[in-house]
């Protein structure tokens, strides 16, 4: 079943019109997917990364810092629905504070860097098929000094079919056929920039540099000094990563592979079971991946070429219900990659260890409710700087403030956070006005 599965995937692929180059990497991952081969990177097989070096220990001169700016290329992962939220539309346009939501911070923060540098800062958008329309029609609307000579405002992220898990083959779904359909994962950004032409004109132009982050990461600003000091070094990718905490020992961390003394990105889907603790261990991994990253645009071009578009990164595994919605719905596997795995394709890639304040994603109402609060700032530059050194752990009950209807009814008013420890709320409270929360706190209804 899975050679004609295969054949099933590729013809729905060109039907659809999908890129030749992401149908090659979709053939990839599906036969490394039905040859049963384990994606597992075992805990034998690594070292920790050592001697990473720090952002507050580079010295890049102003004059080098602005000139690697001039060319460098904003590209914003932005495919998300927030559907873990109940959104049905793209995650950005969820307000974070005062009527202003992540595009438009997004925007003034790119505006600001422009003007501060002399930039251009071309910003470009990786939209899926779900985001591209919202995301268009809002910045095209509001912000036309955004776009950039000929640039497009965004490019597409690929689309591949959701597979059977029982015979691999494409999932069927007349109640909602787009439901058929998902992205790739952000490790489709270099074929979905190979495959469009966009590298060949973002080369052509004089652009050497790209960096790319999650577009719920407003910590993430374009700092000269990081462009200044990925262009001294000459490394063809430079990953920005943070200090891992409790709280971050289920996320992906980087290690050296030992047989080849690359250094690569693990995830937790690709740990066995008996290897987890080793995972968790942040004494041993003290390093995470924060999802921005920096490309030396050449070097992209050259061995993607060289490849043919297929990186070959390695395979992550999603196990879902056709309908997120419907947990009685067919079962299916979608195929991803991570954007940060290509990390051990590139000879000579680097780290950075960044500070905290350049990792604040929105993942949760429980991190939205901290980026509403007194917690943050939003400065002139439209900079987002957290007003505490250690952020408080919140903990809101599920079944009343998961979806954001239910949190907006109520959190009428956001309380002051900027002295609480850990607030954990267990029912169903409303909050119609100001209130301060000190020390640890736990409510119960």
């Amino acid at each position: 079943m899975t050679k004609s599965g295969l054949k099933q995937a590729q013809t729905k692929m060109r039907t659809e019109g999908v890129d030749p180059v992401a149908i090659d990497v979709f053939t990839r991952n599906y036969q490394t997917l039905a040859s049963g081969k384990s994606n597992f990177i075992a805990e034998n097989d690594l070292a920790p990364l050592e001697n990473v070096v720090k952002m507050n220990e580079i010295r890049v001169s102003t004059k080098d810092a602005t000139a690697a700016l001039k060319k460098t290329v904003i590209v914003k992962l932005n495919g998300g629905l927030g559907t873990s939220m109940g959104l049905d539309k793209v995650k950005t346009a969820l307000e974070v504070r005062g009527g202003e939501n992540f595009l438009d911070i997004i925007i003034k923060q790119t505006l600001h860097a422009r003007r501060s540098s002399g930039a251009t800062l071309p910003l470009l958008f990786m939209n899926s098929f779900r985001t591209r329309d919202d995301t268009l029609n809002y910045v095209e609307q509001k912000y036309p000094e955004i776009k950039t000579g000929d640039f497009p405002l965004d490019f597409l992220q690929n689309m591949e079919p959701k597979l059977r898990a029982d015979d691999l083959t494409p999932v069927a779904w007349l109640e909602n056929p787009s439901l058929e359909w998902c992205p790739p994962g952000h490790g489709d950004l270099y074929p979905a920039l190979y495959g469009t032409g966009l590298l060949d004109q973002l080369i052509k132009d004089g652009y050497e540099y790209l960096f790319v982050s999650n577009s719920d990461n407003l910590g993430a600003t374009p700092d000269a000094q990081l462009a200044g000091y990925f262009a001294k070094t000459g490394a063809p990718f430079m990953m920005e990563v943070c200090r891992r905490t409790t709280q971050d020992k289920k996320g992906g961390h980087l290690a050296i592979r030992k047989s080849d003394g690359r250094t690569i990105l693990r995830e937790l889907a690709q740990t066995a079971e008996t290897d987890i603790p080793a995972f968790q261990n942040i004494e041993r991994y003290n390093h995470f991946n924060t999802n921005s990253i920096w490309l030396n645009l050449p070097a992209l071009h050259k061995i993607l070429k060289e490849n043919h578009g297929v990186l070959g990164l390695p395979l992550i595994q999603n196990q879902k219900t056709v309908d997120p919605t419907k947990p009685d719905s067919p079962k299916v596997i979608q195929m991803e990659s991570a954007m940060g795995a290509a990390i051990e394709i590139f000879e000579g890639a680097i780290a950075i260890e960044v500070p905290r304040t350049r990792f604040m994603p929105v993942k949760t109402t429980n991190d939205l409710l901290m980026l509403r609060s007194d917690l943050f700032k939003i400065d002139d530059n439209y900079s987002v700087r957290p007003q505490v050194e250690n952020l408080p752990k919140i903990s809101l009950d599920d079944r009343f403030y998961k979806m954001i209807a239910d949190f907006d009814q109520r959190f009428k008013a956001i309380p002051s956070l900027i002295k609480l420890e850990s607030l954990t709320i267990e029912g169903d409270h409303i909050f119609e006005e100001t209130i301060e929360f000190i020390g640890e706190v736990k409510l119960k209804k």
